[in-house]
């Protein structure tokens, strides 16, 4: 296997201890949001005095208004939308976008691999296959984490459907690619890794905040839409324990489509440093 796809394997060989320290750093986060979970009610967390969260809590919990923050599915639903989970993501994201096409551009070394009998298509195929397999990875460990959680901890059961945490799992793992598939377009059209990144992380960022402002504030309520936090809903999936098939086919959507795009650009650029 490894001499048929030397490329997709290099990619994963070269990055394989930032993978494990990011698989590890997941499994151990997840395992603390399940423990605080069970330890301590989420009511308690978020709802002193009687009190509901504020309405812009709803992009904390991963939901589009039906879970609060201040319940077990929305807690869980906290850990696969936090920070520190975007920013693992992002970090495989742009790393693996970055070496493949726009990292080799910027060292010069895209000519070495030209002169190989190596398509451009074969060149991006691969390495797309690497960062596919990444980001399942990494959204695999948080999925397993969470539903040993679940299957050991009777009130979570109860809260919270085994098939929810399937259904929260496929949906990171197709905002995922809806985040990859820009990245590597990016990553096709530009000469400097840095610029793959940064762009990674803007589209992370920025689409958190205006998740964040929609729900905030109800002028911008119709900003949620070109955010793909506004369809990536694991505190809702963890609820339910249903595909929410709508905001699936459009993150999907857009990683196809983004990944068609890095095709396309990588077919018809110079590839001089």
């Amino acid at each position: 296997m490894k001499h048929r796809y030397p490329l997709l394997w290099l990619a994963l060989h070269r990055r394989r201890r930032m993978l494990i320290a990011l698989l590890v750093g997941m499994a151990v986060f997840e395992a603390l949001i399940v423990v605080i979970t069970v330890t301590v009610s989420p009511q308690e967390l978020f709802a002193g005095g009687g009190r509901t969260p504020p309405g812009a809590f709803k992009a904390f919990s991963g939901s589009t208004g039906d879970v609060s923050i201040a319940s077990y599915p929305g807690l869980l639903g906290g850990g696969l939308v936090h920070p520190f989970w975007i920013a693992l993501q992002l970090t495989v994201i742009g790393s693996l976008a970055a070496a493949a096409v726009a990292a080799d551009v910027e060292s010069g070394t895209i000519e070495l691999l030209m002169v190989r009998p190596i398509s451009r298509n074969r060149l991006l195929a691969e390495r797309t296959a690497a960062l596919a397999l990444a980001s399942l990875a990494l959204n695999a460990v948080a999925t397993a984490v969470v539903a040993v959680g679940v299957l050991l901890s009777p009130q979570l059961h109860q809260a919270v459907p085994l098939s929810g945490v399937f259904v929260a799992g496929l949906l990171g793992t197709a905002f995922t690619l809806c985040l990859a598939g820009p990245a590597l377009a990016v990553s096709a059209a530009s000469s400097r890794r840095a610029a793959v990144i940064g762009a990674t992380i803007g589209f992370g960022a920025v689409g958190f905040a205006v998740n964040f402002v929609a729900l905030a504030w109800s002028k911008a309520a119709g900003l949620r839409f070109v955010s793909p936090f506004h369809y990536y809903t694991p505190g809702d999936a963890l609820a339910h324990g249903t595909v929410p098939w709508g905001s699936f086919a459009v993150l999907t959507a857009v990683g196809l489509l983004g990944t068609a795009a890095a095709f396309r650009l990588l077919a018809r650029r110079d590839l001089a440093p």
